[in-house]
């Protein structure tokens, strides 16, 4: 995270250069030709690779225990890259239905449209993937645990059900993050990450990444990304790799925090429950102790009294900020019936689990005494 995948110029810099440049020069026309034909592998074009965006890749890759990565512009570029650049008509996708909002637009009304079946299932429920993935399938999508609810996917059960029916598992890491849970070693395919998010940290700029395979990376995915130029900026993948060299701080002072805060809500009044995947309370806090380090940064808030309710303890808050964004070093805060999650119809949003009174709070870096005095202030406003 500190030193690793490291290209220095010819002037011995100390932290990363940053690459800014769309083009490169050749030396004589026979260059070139070799440059495009494959023959002499050098950087090209800043939409295929640059030596900046390069070094975030392939850092990320050692950290990750991938073979290889490619970076793009978001995390919705990098969960739609790495399904668009398998998927035709006629192709099956299997999908959990807790995802992401712009996730679920992706899979149930994009995708469709191109002749891609899609079929969404109970992620918690084993029987549901084993009935679903009894047909053959060409991806299966999920996210573990789930946003906004933490719901948790049993990686390895659900990656067995889906290679024996051909399909390719593709995992979206976010919450975990890469120090706390690692898919690829559970058996998933493809993992993807929105940078945006705890990677950078710190609300500073868009990124994502897509890891797997070198074949996968290279035959599969790369062409897509290469034709259709959801690249990520130069500027920003030396933001992200400033990101990394902190990740594992972060993410440690992250959980902390956020089990600290899950603790103190827990039986308030007012309070119908909460959810984190380190409370002893949670649905699947046996799995989240088999397959991830920690129970991440983010944790969800049912109140009792419904939207009215979470908007009452939302506007109370001071130190703890109102964004749809997470993993940043500020606390944020949203409801997601209304924002994240806005365009799901009233079944949908049922099914998930996000009610009228259901909050998601992205806990930060601040010190805890203050993070619970302004959840107090919260609490005192229902």
């Amino acid at each position: 995270m500190v030193h690793g995948a490291t290209l220095r110029s010819g002037f011995d810099e100390t932290a990363e250069a940053v690459f800014m440049n769309s083009g490169y020069v050749y030396g004589s026309a026979e260059e070139a030709e070799a440059a495009f034909d494959g023959t002499h592998a050098r950087y090209v074009y800043s939409r295929f690779r640059n030596p900046t965006i390069q070094m975030f890749e392939d850092r990320l890759a050692l950290l990750e225990g991938a073979e290889a990565c490619r970076a793009t512009a978001s995390g919705m570029a990098a969960v739609f890259g790495a399904l668009a650049c398998q998927l035709q008509a006629g192709d099956r996708l299997v999908a959990a239905r807790a995802l992401f909002g712009s996730c679920s637009w992706i899979a149930g009304e994009l995708l469709p449209k191109w002749g891609v079946v899609t079929e969404f299932v109970d992620g918690t429920d084993l029987t549901a993937w084993e009935q679903a993935l009894a047909t053959p399938a060409r991806v299966v999508l999920l996210e573990t645990p789930s946003n906004p609810g933490l719901e948790l996917i049993d990686l390895e059960a659900v990656c067995a059900l889906a290679h024996k029916a051909g399909a390719v598992v593709v995992v979206d890491n976010v919450f975990a993050t890469p120090m706390l849970q690692h898919p690829l070693q559970l058996g998933a395919d493809v993992v993807v990450y929105s940078a945006t998010k705890h990677i950078d940290g710190q609300g500073r700029c868009l990124g994502g990444a897509i890891l797997g395979t070198k074949a996968f990376i290279e035959e599969v995915c790369g062409p897509f990304l290469r034709h259709t130029g959801p690249t990520l900026s130069p500027f920003n993948a030396w933001t992200l790799l400033k990101g990394l060299e902190t990740l594992a701080l972060r993410v440690e002072r992250h959980c902390a925090n956020a089990v600290a805060l899950a603790r103190h809500l827990e039986g308030k009044p007012g309070v119908a429950r909460v959810l984190h995947p380190d409370l002893e309370s949670h649905p699947q806090y046996a799995l989240a102790q088999k397959q991830m380090s920690g129970g991440g940064s983010v944790l969800a808030i049912d109140f009792a009294g419904g939207k009215d309710a979470a908007f009452r303890f939302l506007n109370a808050l001071r130190v703890v900020k109102i964004s749809n964004n997470l993993g940043d070093a500020k606390s944020l805060a949203c409801h997601p019936a209304t924002t994240t999650h806005q365009r799901l119809t009233a079944e949908e949003k049922a099914i998930q689990g996000i009610g009228p009174g259901l909050l998601r709070l992205s806990v930060g870096l601040e010190d805890i005494a203050d993070l619970i005095a302004d959840v107090d202030r919260g609490l005192a406003a229902l």
